[in-house]
């Protein structure tokens, strides 16, 4: 399935709390919109990981998403390795997405800003021919790469250099916070 945009968590609500306004108002405006999570939230305080998938789901819902796919990394123990590039690049060649949106590179959480890393690097690795990966059928996938990766904010404030307004969407985007 061909992604508009596709918006990477590394925890279940990471993408509501940070960019939901701005997926909802594209997919108000017709784009095809998806997330992807990398791990299952598995460390969180409260809740499970059957919760997380629970409250993912009822998100995805009220935002409107066409997918949603979780890679399962190890919360709090992933790396921007070749094992964890190799999973997300296979994932951005499946949905060939024009716009990843993704966690800022730098941020008082150690995964936020280390998947930033990891989504950087591999919406690069994603357009290099060399690199094989397959889709759930053994098939090779092409390789695709990205347009543009944009950072949202999460803990750490960094000066911005796109604000988006989503006064149309914030009733939703609390909706699909409150999922959680």
């Amino acid at each position: 399935m061909k992604l508009d945009i596709l918006a990477i968590g590394v925890h279940p609500d990471d993408v509501e709390l940070c960019c939901s306004g701005a997926l909802i108002n594209e997919i108000k405006a017709g784009k095809k919109v998806g997330i992807v999570d990398l791990t299952q939230g598995e460390l969180g305080t409260r809740g499970t990981i059957e919760t997380r998938y629970e409250e993912a789901a009822n998100a995805a819902q009220i935002m409107g998403v066409a997918i949603r796919e979780n890679l399962k990394m190890r919360d709090g123990f992933f790396k921007n390795d070749e094992e964890h590039q190799l999973k997300l690049i296979k994932a951005l060649r499946k949905y060939k997405p024009e716009i990843v949106l993704g966690n800022v590179m730098a941020d008082r959480h150690p995964d936020h800003g280390r998947a930033g890393h990891l989504i950087n690097d591999s919406c690069f690795l994603s357009g290099l021919a060399k690199i094989e990966t397959f889709d759930d059928e053994g098939r090779p996938q092409e390789k695709w790469r990205p347009k543009y990766f944009f950072q949202y904010l999460q803990d750490w404030y960094h000066e911005p250099e796109l604000i988006i307004d989503v006064t149309d969407a914030f009733d939703l985007k609390m909706q699909a916070i409150d999922a959680y």
